[in-house]
Order: C-alpha cells, then sequence, then structure tokens
C-alpha cells in the first residue's frame, strides 16, 4: 500500500533518480530476531541460556541506543556483538573463555543463514531501471559486510552507483552521503527519491535537501507520534511501488 494520509504528499512524482536503502529495506532481516537464542545454546553446559540471554537483550537495546556507539558498532559488527556478549558473561558472573566469541560467532552464523533478499526486489529494481530511473544503493556498515551481501544477492548490476558507509567514510544521517550519491547520479534532490526504513537516515535528512523521501514502515504501526517527521509516502515493502507504478507514472515530472 501507498498511504496518501499521515503527512503524504499527494503531489509526489515519479522520479528520475532514486536512492536506496540495503538493510530492512531490500533485505529482510526481520527471521533474525531470536539469533541470540540460538546463540547463547552454547552456554548450556556452564550457565543458563536464558539467564544470558536476557542479560544480552538488555545490553543490546543499551549499546545500539547511543549514536556514536552505533556508528562504531556498525563499522565491525562481530566486534560489537563479541563485546555485548561478553559483557553479558561478566554481569551474570560467568568467566569461561572464548565463551563470549562463541556466543558471538553463533549470532553471526545464525544471522548470515536467515538473512534473505524480500520477494520481488530484483523485479521493482530492474522496473525502475526501465523506467528511465538512475538508481543508487546507499548503506551504511563495514565495507566487507555490506559488500557481502550486495555479492550474495546479486545486486551491484542493478545500480548505478553503490555508496558504503565504510568505503567513503562517512554515512546516513550525514548530508555528505546523499550528496555524493546526487552527484555519481548527477541528479537533483527535487527529482529524487529517498526509499529506506529509517526515519532519520532515509526520510528526515534527505528531506532536509529537498529529496523525496519514501518510508519502508515493515510493521504497519505509523509514525510514533512522539516524531515530527512526516514521509512523503508510506509503503509496507519496497516492492509495493510497482503495485502502485500507474499512479506514480502518471505524475512523473
Amino acid at each position: 500500500m501507498i498511504d496518501a494520509g499521515g503527512g503524504a504528499n499527494p503531489s509526489i512524482q515519479f522520479p528520475r533518480a532514486v536512492l536506496v536503502d540495503l538493510d530492512d529495506t531490500l533485505i529482510d532481516g526481520s527471521a533474525v530476531v531470536d539469533c541470540w537464542g540460538v546463540a547463547c545454546e552454547c552456554c548450556a553446559p556452564v550457565v543458563d541460556p536464558q539467564v544470558v540471554l536476557a542479560e544480552i537483550l538488555k545490553l543490546r537495546e543499551w549499546y545500539w541506543s547511543d549514536a556514536e556507539r552505533h556508528r562504531q558498532g556498525r563499522l565491525n559488527m562481530s566486534a560489537a556483538r563479541q563485546y555485548i556478549a561478553q559483557t553479558a558473561l561478566d554481569h551474570v558472573g560467568c568467566d569461561v573463555p572464548g565463551l563470549a566469541d562463541r556466543i558471538a560467532r553463533g549470532y553471526d552464523r545464525c544471522r548470515d543463514d536467515r538473512t534473505v533478499l524480500f520477494p520481488e526486489v530484483v523485479n521493482v529494481l530492474t522496473w525502475l531501471r526501465g523506467s528511465g530511473c538512475r538508481l543508487a544503493l546507499v548503506t551504511n556498515g563495514a565495507a566487507e559486510m555490506q559488500r557481502q551481501k550486495i555479492e550474495r544477492f546479486g545486486l551491484e548490476p542493478l545500480f548505478d552507483a553503490i555508496l558504503v558507509e565504510g568505503e567513503v567514510g562517512f554515512g546516513k544521517p550525514d548530508e555528505r552521503i546523499y550528496e555524493l550519491a546526487l552527484a555519481r547520479l548527477a541528479a537533483s534532490p527535487h527529482h529524487t527519491w529517498m526509499i529506506g526504513d529509517n526515519l532519520e537516515w532515509d526520510v528526515e535528512q534527505p528531506q532536509k535537501l529537498g529529496i523525496t523521501a519514501i518510508w519502508v514502515d515493515s510493521t504497519g504501526t505509523g509514525v510514533p507520534p512522539s516524531r515530527a517527521v512526516r514521509p512523503d509516502l508510506i509503503v509496507r515493502r519496497f516492492t509495493d511501488l510497482r503495485e502502485h507504478a500507474g499512479r506514480l507514472t502518471a505524475g512523473r515530472a
């Protein structure tokens, strides 16, 4: 669905360029929610896995709630997960050497196994290109980790430009990443969309630059009342754009 309410812009026009987020926009990570639980099973001989899991989940919320820790952690996710696991073990009084590393590696394996591309993503990207749009993939995170996903799902040939935070030295919501993407596409912000699931990174900051922002609200819960940001369009899935092709192309810029 495309939500025309809640602050959506009724005059939105079909773009000449599109900036697209990767994780939780093109790649479905929803099946990894219990990977910490799977990873903690290796604790069973020495400590209750559920006790460790409860502590990890609390620490996880704390760790990723800080913008600077978030920036550092996403550039080395394995190290961040090992830190969370080790701190959790410390908190529950477990000092088994190497156990935090086994938990973190178990999480990494589980997440890799369960991460998939959303259905029809390739078809929608191909449709956008066929409709005359130039496409840039704009993703935060470490270069090696993000490039592995891009290669795994065969996404590189579908984009005219790929900007990875770990490669260019800055990421969303730094305005330089959007400006660099526009430059590489030779695109004007007023003829460009940004599509992603993060209200700050994919909606609020792009809108400040004049980019039309489409928010992927996968849970369907809407913008939290505490947030002043208003997406130009709201979709449940990236692939919903194709469903509404007729309505969008009718307003082509």
